[in-house]
């Protein structure tokens, strides 16, 4: 037994832990993946930069959808060869979390695009990836340029409490297509302050300027409204 111990070499540890498991690695197919996920990764980046409306553009997270799809490839690529590999990665992966919010649901379609595109360029599915991508790429643009979407707006209106609401609402069933009132508070039985969803029909401004002028408003906003609100 214990001439059998003396008898193994670090060489043979070496051999037996490392090279054995990456002999069947192949660097033309590990190049030829990389270099279809940095072409879509590409893709991806000038769709998101085209097909955006939101507030800010932000560049450093177009740069992050590349490098993801990247990322994710290579990961797939060096887990593939290895079932233990693949086991660990998962279990190392488990324990990340991720403290950036995504406030537009459009921009987690993306992470998720880039992430399946580089699943399937690590794991060799080129035409599939290639092909799925066109069609998704096909998708936002066609729908995040031709249809418009009519989005409402929040009117938040301050007022007396001597002050009437049908004298706001005659206004807003004159000046737009629909209204909801959405939330309304009292402040010590001397002002109230009245919230509503509004479709306008034109110039929004001219809403405002209107409610603002009656007798006894403080104060008369308009936002825009993303479908989500909380009193």
């Amino acid at each position: 037994m214990l001439s059998l111990l003396t008898a193994t070499t670090f060489d043979d540890i070496f051999k037996s832990s490392f090279l054995e498991k990456t002999s069947s690695f192949s660097l033309t197919d590990s190049l030829i993946g990389m270099v279809a996920a940095f072409f879509l990764g590409l893709f991806i980046y000038f769709v998101y930069k085209k097909t955006f409306n939101g507030v800010i553009y932000s560049h450093s997270f177009n740069i992050s959808l590349m490098v993801m799809t990247l990322a994710t490839a290579l990961v797939i690529m060096g887990i593939s060869q290895n079932v233990l590999l693949s086991l660990g990665m998962v279990g190392a992966l488990s324990i990340v979390r991720f403290r950036t919010p995504i406030k537009d649901p459009m921009d987690l379609i993306f992470l998720f695009w880039s992430v399946a595109a580089g699943i399937l360029c690590g794991a060799g599915f080129i035409p599939l990836v290639f092909t799925g991508s066109l069609v998704i790429g096909l998708v936002i643009v066609l729908f995040q340029n031709k249809i418009v979407v009519e989005n409402p707006y929040l009117l938040i209106v301050k007022f007396d409490n001597g002050v009437a609401n049908t004298e706001i609402e005659r206004i807003l069933a004159a000046g737009s297509k629909k209204y909801m009132l959405k939330s309304k508070t009292i402040f010590q039985e001397k002002e109230t302050e009245v919230t509503y969803e509004v479709r306008i029909k034109g110039n929004d401004a001219e809403l405002v300027t209107e409610i603002s002028a009656i007798p006894g408003v403080s104060s008369s906003v308009m936002l825009s409204y993303d479908g989500n609100f909380t009193a």
